[in-house]
């Protein structure tokens, strides 16, 4: 996967793609409209965060590359690339049940909690790109 030189955009598919994870400095990207949302993006190596309309999105440690990143109200699916292993904290509905597959294959049923937030470690080094789905 190519590193997202722009920090955020728009995919072919109308999916977004976010997040540099080779960078040494903080980088971020406010007022990116998409899908009739605002977008905030911050990342480099240790860290990427993304927030839309100013709410809790996606949050990596350390920084990862996201591609094909899709909201439903189904749940949500996209690709995460990293250099290191990381920890993967996604906003979802509060206190509601989801099934998490990490490149394809079942990690099990886990629930959000009170403030909609979902946590999984996910083995990224010498991975390369994985597809990751969380749905209800």
């Amino acid at each position: 996967m190519a590193v997202v030189e722009e920090l955020i955009q728009t995919e072919g598919d109308g999916s977004l793609r976010f997040g540099n994870h080779v960078l040494t400095q903080k980088a971020k990207k406010e007022d990116f409209e998409h899908g009739g949302d605002l977008y905030k993006v911050k990342t480099y190596a240790t860290m990427t965060k993304l927030e839309k309309n100013g709410m809790f999105v996606y949050e990596s440690v350390p920084g990862t590359s996201v591609t094909h990143f899709m909201e439903s109200a189904q749940g949500v699916t996209f690709h995460v690339e990293g250099r290191e292993d990381a920890q993967l904290t996604i906003g979802l509905e509060d206190e509601t049940e989801y099934e998490v597959f990490v490149g394809g294959e079942s990690i099990g049923k886990m629930r959000t909690n009170l403030g909609g937030k979902l946590s999984i470690s996910v083995e990224l080094k010498d991975a390369g790109e994985i597809a990751i789905e969380i749905r209800k």
